[in-house]
């Protein structure tokens, strides 16, 4: 996707939606044939400078939108059961033969199956985008916790007369140094860190029902499940930002 990108025209790039670039992304690994067999969700977004939001995603990654201490939204996972996420697939030619003479089929989405979406983005906005490692392990309410935890404690959101607001040291605060850490420093940077270090210690907490253990729960009530997930945690962390020569 990156080189995709990276080699289309000015013009083409304004005019990529997501989908779209999953679908050349996808067709380029199936033809080069490096990739012998594997799989995988995505979750991609393309942003605009007016705000516009146009996000794309397939299986269970996803994303979420927080503004203010609220969430504005949330993407639902795609399924074709429990625990069965949609994927892009690259199945070796064996297996798919096994699979015909087995008398079954083998599971396999395309981009086009993506879920689209679109959103306006604001100055101040916090968007998320992470692997089921993180969903799995991590209800909405805890990652907005966590998130407003740091926002407020580096002032990036204060509060105001009308309750709380986007401070003027946001635009700083995203840049390089604006964070006083050797690694985490920028405030995205602290954010998707702070998040990967909670959802790891949450998948690995036994005594702590997290999104999947209710989830098993109410389809398996038999099994017993408790405790977190143990699965790939994988986060990205955007921040909305004004250009400071829009500000008034």
């Amino acid at each position: 996707m990156a080189r995709i990108v990276k080699e289309s025209p000015y013009s083409e790039k304004r005019y990529l939606p997501p989908q779209t670039l999953l679908q050349n992304a996808y067709n380029g690994i199936v033809k080069d044939g490096k990739i012998e067999g594997g799989g995988s969700t995505a979750c991609i977004a393309v942003g605009s400078q007016d705000g516009t939001l146009q996000v794309a995603n397939l299986g269970d990654s996803g994303f979420i939108q927080l503004r203010l201490k609220a969430v504005h939204h949330f993407s639902n996972p795609q399924t074709h059961a429990f625990n069965t996420p949609y994927q892009l697939s690259v199945v070796p030619p064996k297996i798919l033969a096994l699979t015909r003479l087995l008398g079954g089929t083998q599971l396999s989405d395309s981009p086009a199956d993506s879920n689209d979406t679109n959103h306006q983005a604001r100055h101040g906005d916090v968007l998320i985008f992470a692997t089921d490692g993180v969903w799995d392990n991590l209800s909405q309410l805890e990652l907005l916790k966590i998130v407003s935890r740091q926002m407020t404690a580096s002032n990036a959101w204060v509060t105001g007369d009308s309750g709380t607001e986007v401070s003027n040291n946001l635009h700083d605060l995203t840049q390089e140094g604006g964070i006083p850490k050797q690694h985490e420093n920028t405030l995205q940077t602290l954010l998707a860190v702070s998040i990967v270090g909670e959802a790891k210690a949450a998948s690995i907490n036994t005594r702590r029902d997290g999104p999947f253990a209710k989830e098993v729960q109410r389809h398996y009530p038999d099994e017993n499940y408790h405790g977190g997930k143990v699965d790939d945690i994988c986060v990205v962390v955007a921040i909305v930002v004004k250009n400071e020569k829009d500000k008034s």
